[in-house]
C-alpha cells in the first residue's frame, strides 16, 4: 500500500532504541507521518513486544501495528561493535528514542554528550518513568507505577474500593505521544535556529500523565479540595454519566449544558426537573445530582440502548454507546473515516488502526506492518554504513548482528 505522497516527516531519519511501548509508540507516530525509523533491536526475539499478548505465527499482532513503517536492524547493545554501529548509525539520524533506565545510554557510551560533537543537531529523546533528573530517577518506571504515582489513578474508580486502571497501558501511549510532540517541537525550533542545534527532550511517564490532571493542582492550592474518585461521573459536572439500558448495554449522556440538560429531562419524561429553577444552572444541577441520575437511570432502564440514543439524538443530547472492539469495525462512522488500515502478513489480510492526527494536506499512512526481526539489518547497515557482505557475515558469525 505504499504511495509517494508527501509526509511532514519526509527525510527525517529516527533511530530508535527503545523496547516495548513508550518509545515505539513515539517512533510508530513519527514513521507514520514520514519520518524514516530504523528499529535497533537485540539479536534472536528483537523486541519483547513481539511475543506479547495474542500471537499469531511467533509474532504478536500488536508488533503488526505499532512496528508499522520501521526498519528492523539487529546489534547486540552488549558487544562494543554493536555499540560502535549504533552510534554510527546515531550520528547519521535527525532524531534518537530510547526509552532505557537513566544512565544506562551513558554505560554504552551512547549518551546524549557523545554526539555533541559529531552530531550536533540531534534531537536527543529519552523516556524513562520519572525523567532523568531528580531523586527517583532511578526507579523502575513502569507504566502501572506511574499512572499511580502522578495522580491519574487516585480519581479513576468508586469511592472506597480500590482504584482502577483501564485496560491499556495508557502511561506508556501517553508518554509516547508527549514524546512525538517533543520531538516535533525540536524539529521545528532546530528549523529557526541558524546553528541548526538539537536538544534533548526529556519524558518521564508520571508527568506525562500529570500533564492530564486538568484542575486538580490549582483547586488543592487555591481550595484545598482534593479531587476524589467519582465511579461514572465527574465531579462538579451533571449530568454526565454511565446508564444501563433495558437491553443491558450501557450509554453515555452528557446533559450538562443548561439548555442541553433542559431538553433531556423533557425527553425523560420529568418536565419538573426541566423546568426547576433550582436545577437551571450547573452549580443547581451538582447540589442535587443524586436525584438527577436517578431519575435518568429509572428512565433508561425502561428502554433499549438503540431506541435510547434515538430519542436523545433527536432531543439533540449528547450520547453515545459503550462500544467493544466488535462494534466498531461494524459502525459505518469507523469505516467512512478510514480508520482501519489493511495489511498482508504472510499473505493473510489484517485490519490495524488508522493514527491521528488527520491531516488534509500530508496526511500519514501506513507502508508496511510490522516485519520480522532483521529483515533490514544488511539493507540499511550496507547503504548506511558502507559494510559489504563479507563484513555483514563476519557480525552475523560473531552475534553483533
Amino acid at each position: 500500500m505504499t504511495t509517494t505522497a508527501k509526509r511532514p516527516l519526509d527525510g527525517v531519519r529516527v533511530i530508535e532504541l527503545g523496547q516495548l511501548i513508550a518509545g515505539p509508540f513515539a517512533g510508530c507516530l513519527l514513521g507514520y507521518f514520514g519520518a524514516e525509523v530504523i528499529k535497533v533491536e537485540p539479536p534472536g526475539k528483537g523486541d519483547p513486544l513481539r511475543g506479547w499478548r495474542v500471537v499469531e505465527e511467533g509474532t504478536s499482532l500488536w508488533w503488526r501495528s505499532l512496528g508499522r513503517n520501521k526498519k528492523s536492524v539487529t546489534l547486540d547493545l552488549k558487544q562494543d561493535e554493536g555499540r560502535a554501529l549504533a552510534k554510527q548509525l546515531i550520528d547519521s539520524a535527525d532524531v534518537v528514542i530510547e526509552n532505557f533506565r537513566p544512565g544506562v545510554m551513558e554505560n554504552w557510551d551512547l549518551g546524549p554528550e557523545t554526539f555533541k560533537e559529531s552530531n550536533p543537531g540531534l534531537i536527543y529523546t529519552r523516556i524513562s518513568g520519572y525523567g532523568q533528573t531528580g531523586p527517583y530517577a532511578q526507579k523502575p518506571g513502569f507504566a502501572s507505577v506511574c499512572e499511580g504515582i502522578s495522580g491519574f489513578r487516585y480519581v479513576n474508580g468508586f469511592p472506597d474500593q480500590a482504584p482502577v486502571r483501564p485496560n491499556l497501558s495508557i502511561g506508556d501511549s501517553i508518554a509516547g505521544l508527549h514524546a512525538a510532540l517533543g520531538i516535533a517541537l525540536a524539529l521545528f525550533e532546530r528549523e529557526q535556529d541558524d546553528a541548526r542545534a538539537g536538544q534533548v527532550v526529556d519524558v518521564a511517564l508520571y508527568e506525562a500523565m500529570f500533564n492530564l490532571m486538568e484542575a486538580v493542582v490549582p483547586e488543592y492550592d487555591g481550595a484545598g479540595v482534593i479531587r476524589e474518585p467519582s465511579g461514572t461521573t465527574v465531579t462538579g459536572i451533571v449530568p454526565t454519566n454511565t446508564y444501563r439500558c433495558k437491553d443491558g448495554k450501557y450509554v453515555v449522556i452528557g446533559g450538562n449544558g443548561d439548555s442541553i440538560f433542559k431538553r433531556l429531562m423533557e425527553t425523560a419524561g420529568r418536565t419538573d426537573m426541566a423546568e426547576d429553577p433550582s436545577l437551571a444552572t450547573n452549580a443547581g444541577r451538582v447540589e442535587h445530582e443524586v436525584a438527577i441520575d436517578a431519575a435518568l437511570a429509572a428512565w433508561c432502564v425502561t428502554l433499549d440502548s438503540a431506541d435510547l440514543l434515538q430519542k436523545l439524538e433527536t432531543a439533540r443530547v449528547p450520547s453515545g454507546p459503550i462500544y467493544n472492539v466488535a462494534d466498531m469495525f461494524a459502525d459505518p462512522h469507523f469505516n467512512a473515516r478510514g480508520l482501519f488500515e489493511q495489511v498482508e502478513i504472510n499473505g493473510k489480510p489484517l485490519k490495524i488502526p488508522a493514527m491521528a492526527p488527520r491531516l488534509t494536506g500530508t496526511p500519514g499512512r501506513t507502508d508496511w506492518a510490522g516485519e520480522d526481526v532483521g529483515t533490514h539489518t544488511d539493507s540499511v547497515l550496507g547503504d548506511l554504513l558502507d559494510l559489504d557482505a563479507q563484513s555483514l557475515a563476519s557480525l552475523r558469525e560473531r552475534g553483533v548482528i
